[in-house]
């Protein structure tokens, strides 16, 4: 049921899934459109593992957004289930967003993704984002080969780090969405609930300060989120799960020096989110193989 509140007659709202290949920066570009992060980026590609809802606000319309793992033909099950949630988000939406990386397109993703849309026949908008990293020619000849290869609804050219065209790009998906009510109430956000957006938050911290290896082999549960009276301190304890004795290792770091760093920066950015104290408790363990174990898959959410 749509949300009951007072707005004109024009008044549009609808769903919008961002799509794209890996580490295209669908995440950032979510995070700039909303003025407040609630998906985790990195440069390390494959950073988002599910679907992430956020809702935006204007005066002439309400996008809801679902930010979808990078799209590509995977192999590993935890890739297939990645793909998979990618994937069954175009089912739901009324508009899709499709963000390419300008300076370092995929090819073979992006190929991908232009056959997966052509069987959905909806509304596409194309984003080439990072144009900041671009030259002008370049940018008109990439513009003509995409055009040339999907009927866009839209062509537009961005900077989702530094917010260049972002609002223009806002208005033309908005223009696309059906005329209706707004479908969250205004101080919504995101339907995610806090411990899985505390989680993720470790989880981009993993991705951040280690190798390329570690992120991939690990994901991130609360067993615990104790929160007091309000102003009190918030305890939370998680778990960082590995696949192998000598990524554990890694994590934790000489002198769990590592783990200390994870913990820290992970904990700043929490109580930014909570806007309250923070005490974080990190534990690693392991679990053989969790990415190609099914039970193990469908227990991290997955």
């Amino acid at each position: 049921m749509p949300y009951t509140d007072n707005h004109c007659a024009d008044f549009r709202s609808g769903f919008v899934a961002i799509a794209g290949a890996p580490n295209s920066g669908k995440s950032t570009l979510l995070n700039r459109m909303l003025g407040q992060k609630i998906s985790i980026t990195s440069k390390k590609p494959q950073t988002t593992r599910n679907r992430i809802l956020g809702v935006l606000h204007r005066p002439f319309a309400q996008l809801i957004f679902l930010d979808t793992p990078g799209i590509h033909k995977a192999k590993i099950p935890l890739n297939i289930r990645i793909v998979e949630a990618a994937l069954s988000a175009l089912g739901d939406v009324d508009i899709v967003l499709l963000v390419v990386d300008a300076a370092n397109p995929d090819s073979e993703s992006e190929k991908f993704l232009v056959q997966t849309l052509k069987k959905q026949h909806l509304p596409v908008i194309l984003a080439l984002n990072k144009i900041d990293l671009v030259e002008k020619t370049a940018l008109l000849v990439m513009i003509d080969q995409w055009t040339t290869a999907y009927a866009f609804k839209a062509v537009i050219p961005i900077s989702a780090e530094h917010g260049t065209q972002v609002e223009a790009l806002i208005r033309e998906m908005a223009s696309l969405l059906p005329p209706g009510p707004p479908l969250f109430p205004e101080e919504t956000l995101t339907d995610m609930p806090e411990r899985f957006i505390v989680a993720e938050m470790i989880r981009e911290k993993v991705f951040r300060l280690t190798g390329q290896e570690i992120p991939y082999s690990t994901a991130v549960s609360i067993e615990s989120f104790a929160e007091g009276k309000k102003g009190a301190l918030i305890k939370i304890h998680a778990v960082i799960h590995v696949e192998r004795d000598s990524q554990k290792g890694i994590i934790i770091g000489k002198n769990g020096i590592k783990l200390k760093q994870i913990g820290q920066a992970a904990r700043h950015e929490i109580e930014r989110m909570l806007a309250a104290k923070v005490f974080l408790k990190l534990f690693v363990r392991v679990q053989k193989n969790w990415s190609r174990d099914t039970k193990a898959l469908k227990r991290f959410g997955y």
